[in-house]
């Protein structure tokens, strides 16, 4: 059975819904019958068919909802349209990806001598497409893959830099970030609102980072142990550098540098360890 349209449901609701069409029409028998005994009742008791009133607030109100609105109300059961947040995202990224080199942030002259032939990169394509369906570490393997064949494609470098943030491994994303820039990536702003790079964003090196214009990066280690002796936070500490976490993550979430899911997100994962 095919699924209802709201401006058509709306039509007939202003044209025939004074015998209950767009109830026909939406499938709603108990609708129609309705609409079919207040039209008579109205035009023996009063002269006027009161079921037109009723189905032009109707038909009205169908057109001031959205077209997800409808779908959960009429057509239930059926696939909606896509309206999700990670729907939204994936279609913007694969806008994106798609538009990467013709929408580099740098123009060079065209060379006077004939160009060399570029190298085919498979590696790059497949890695997008399991980025896409979100198997991290498959992406990354291809993405790697990809940077032996061209290790200064700015969007192999960009792209490999998301995919570590998301596995958490912090060090290797501001590598590969630093590099991109260090290649002509100057989109700073999306490096600043990528749902991606949250992760790298919330950490404490990210504000010295930032200010080298994305080039420099210095990770913290934990000190290796020469020694067997084992030093043990304190409960009073560990809350120390819990508080100052989430109030850096309240901080961030404050400058418009994290969404609210990111935040909550974020926030589950320090309150879990």
């Amino acid at each position: 059975m095919p699924t209802k349209n709201r401006i058509t449901a709306a039509f007939l609701a202003f044209i025939t819904g004074a015998v209950g069409g767009h109830k026909l029409y939406l499938n709603d028998t108990g609708g129609f019958i309705m609409y079919l005994v207040l039209f008579m009742v109205g035009v023996k008791l009063f002269g006027l068919p009161l079921s037109l009133i009723l189905a032009i607030f109707e038909g009205l109100r169908m057109l001031k909802l959205t077209d997800q609105e409808f779908d959960r109300k009429y057509n239930k059961g059926y696939v909606q349209r896509g309206d999700s947040r990670i729907e939204r995202r994936r279609a913007e990224q694969m806008r994106r990806y798609e538009t990467e080199d013709s929408s580099r942030p740098y123009h060079q002259a065209p060379p006077q001598r004939q160009p060399l032939r570029v190298r085919a990169n498979p590696f790059k394509n497949s890695g997008l497409a399991k980025y896409k369906e979100f198997d991290l570490d498959g992406a990354i393997e291809d993405f790697k893959k990809g940077l032996e064949i061209d290790p200064n494609d700015v969007a192999l470098n960009f792209n490999i830099a998301c995919a570590y943030s998301l596995t958490e491994r912090k060090e290797e994303a501001y590598k590969h970030l630093a590099k991109a820039v260090s290649l002509g990536f100057n989109d700073f702003e999306r490096i600043q609102t990528h749902d991606d790079l949250a992760f790298v964003r919330i950490q404490p090196e990210y504000d010295t980072f930032k200010k080298s214009g994305y080039k420099v990066y210095q990770t913290t280690k934990a000190p290796e142990n020469t020694s067997v002796k084992i030093e043990v936070q304190s409960p009073v500490e560990n809350n120390d550098a819990l508080l100052d976490q989430l109030s850096r993550l309240a901080e961030l979430k404050e400058r418009g540098l994290l969404t609210e899911e990111e935040f909550l997100l974020e926030k589950k994962k320090l309150t879990r360890n």
